[in-house]
């Protein structure tokens, strides 16, 4: 009688070893299934993406930025300005693909420090603008400026395109929202050059400013979404 009463008491214990330990394994392996839940090769090809968005969004941005300086341009000191905080969004989201461990609120504060960026540089452009309207400064014509705008007139919204695609394959917050950030510059480039262009054609001054006038309510308005982001748990 002893020893069966030994067998039945080892025999709850075991069965309860079992169930701690199938516990674990079901635990690691949705962890896992978590963490390699987007194809390696689609995550190869957001890394691709973000990384052709790296480098054409610093170029965009010293190229703005330098030519808004020479050509005394609110228009293209806006637009490089959001080029530059749109450089940032790129760079978190493909931190966010390249390594899964990264934390949600890394990418919400992120975000949250581009909003205040944007609204500063909003409120800075409208300052340029409003002295260039009343004639304290005086745009000048920008080539490099036009070429620039142009080229990125054709390419963000090809980039948007890309990542809206993406962004559906992996249910990435992150990414959609950095789709949304590019297909916003597409349309903030076509503004900005039509600014441009009356300038250097016809020789309006007021063209140059009125565009970054028209670009600030976006600027405000990418800032606020940007201080009101919310992440996915399954980017």
């Amino acid at each position: 009688m002893a020893r069966s009463r030994s067998t039945a008491t080892w025999s709850m214990e075991d069965l309860t070893w079992s169930f701690f330990w199938l516990s674990h394994l079901l635990h690691t392996d949705k962890v896992d299934a978590a963490q390699i839940s987007t194809p390696p090769q689609i995550r190869r090809r957001i890394l691709r993406i973000q990384t052709f968005t790296l480098v054409w969004m610093s170029a965009e941005a010293v190229v703005a930025l330098a030519s808004a300086w020479q050509a005394r341009s609110p228009a293209l000191l806006g637009f490089g300005g959001d080029s530059f905080i749109e450089l940032l969004s790129a760079a978190v989201v493909f931190w966010r693909f390249r390594d899964a461990r990264t934390e949600e609120r890394t990418e919400k504060r992120t975000a949250q420090v581009g909003g205040i960026l944007l609204f500063v540089l909003a409120v800075f452009v409208a300052v340029a603008s409003t002295a260039a309207l009343l004639g304290y400064r005086e745009a000048r014509t920008s080539l490099v400026g036009i070429v620039l705008l142009l080229l990125a007139a054709i390419v963000m919204p090809w980039l948007a395109a890309e990542k809206r695609h993406l962004a559906a394959r992996t249910g990435s917050g992150a990414l959609r929202a950095d789709a949304a950030e590019s297909a916003l510059c597409g349309y903030m480039a076509w503004i900005a050059l039509a600014g441009l262009i009356v300038n250097a054609g016809w020789g309006n001054h007021w063209a140059d400013p009125l565009a970054a006038l028209c670009l600030t309510p976006i600027l405000v308005r990418e800032g606020w979404e940007a201080m009101q982001a919310k992440t996915c748990p399954d980017c």
